[in-house]
């Protein structure tokens, strides 16, 4: 059986929902033999390896561990959701203080155990901040830590699909830029439909402005929606996207979605936030992001309402100062 690569794949969280399906993707997508699944939770982790066990794959290595030394020990590439999930009538802000915690404490663990990783993608909420304080305690480059954002993208594709009734295949580069949250920037300059600028479509019969407006709420809402619908956060989607992600960053297929990057030029400073992205063998870089007036009056909002949040990090002293970030991680500027 042929792989992408043999080194070691370590998933962090793998006993919750996103985890397990993350280990399970990887297996099918034959990104590697070398499988790690962590998890704090020992009874479920083990209930997770078992029934993988029982689907019979060949040639994989799959190994469980509750303890993080041995899970991060050796790890070329690591995806974490091990962070609280997001349940009805949360906002993914509301996770906020813990899972800052959570990912300061694995950003330590990276540095301690794994300094040698190539690449991390995180994925557990708010991803732009707990990205952000991964990568300021692990000490990696910022081309070496990835954050989901693709959800809000695919989302709007998935919209634009139910809105005019044409396969996925018809329609181009949906992309939402900022933060992955409430308050994203849902783009239309970028999309075609059929080839055509979306556009041309908004404000005509063929996608009025107010169906534009309210499709727009839903490419937000998309999340919560699945939470009214099924009682719990979205686990399939992300599960998906973070293993292609990992993906490219082995060398495998580009990743054809936008990622969370740390941004730091005249515009932008010091966040971590979707921009237009590619993610190699030699990590995540990115280019700036054009849109229309008022698109990128929506990109400047959502990327102060991240740097609200990213403030509030700091007043609760779970990261320090920005003046202080290069003394913590030398490769932060």
């Amino acid at each position: 059986m042929e792989f992408l690569t043999n080194e070691k794949l370590t998933i962090v969280g793998a006993a919750g929902m996103i985890g397990s399906n993350m280990a399970q993707t990887a297996m099918m997508m034959k990104l590697t033999p070398n499988i790690c699944l962590y998890d704090p939770f020992a009874p479920a982790l083990e209930g997770v390896a078992e029934e993988l066990y029982h689907c019979g794959f060949e040639g994989v290595n799959l190994t469980y561990t509750s303890d993080i030394k041995e899970a991060l020990t050796g790890a070329s590439y690591i995806v974490s959701s091990g962070g609280a999930a997001r349940k009805a009538g949360m906002t993914r802000e509301d996770l906020l203080k813990g899972n800052a915690e959570i990912a300061a404490q694995f950003g330590k663990d990276v540095r301690q155990y794994c300094p040698n990783v190539k690449h991390i993608v995180v994925i557990f909420n708010p991803a732009d901040i707990t990205g952000l304080i991964t990568l300021l305690y692990s000490g990696l480059k910022p081309s070496q830590v990835s954050t989901l954002a693709a959800l809000d993208s695919t989302r709007l594709q998935n919209e634009l699909v139910k809105y005019f009734h044409i396969p996925a295949s018809d329609i181009q580069n949906c992309r939402t830029y900022g933060g992955h949250g409430e308050q994203m920037a849902v783009f239309a300059s970028t999309t075609k439909i059929k080839g055509e600028p979306l556009t041309d479509f908004i404000g005509t019969t063929r996608l009025p402005l107010a169906e534009w407006e309210a499709l727009k709420v839903r490419v937000i809402q998309g999340g919560k929606h699945i939470i009214d619908l099924r009682g719990r956060s979205s686990f399939q989607s992300p599960a998906y996207l973070s293993i292609e992600m990992i993906a490219a960053a082995m060398g495998g297929q580009p990743f054809r979605w936008p990622a969370g990057t740390y941004v730091s030029n005249d515009k932008f400073n010091h966040i971590m936030m979707a921009m237009e992205t590619s993610i190699t063998k030699d990590g995540v870089t990115y280019k700036e992001v054009a849109g229309s007036p008022s698109e990128q009056e929506e990109l400047e909002k959502s990327y102060e309402h991240l740097c609200k949040l990213r403030d509030e990090v700091i007043e609760m002293g779970i990261i320090p100062a920005i003046k202080d970030w290069h003394a913590l991680n030398p490769n932060i500027d």
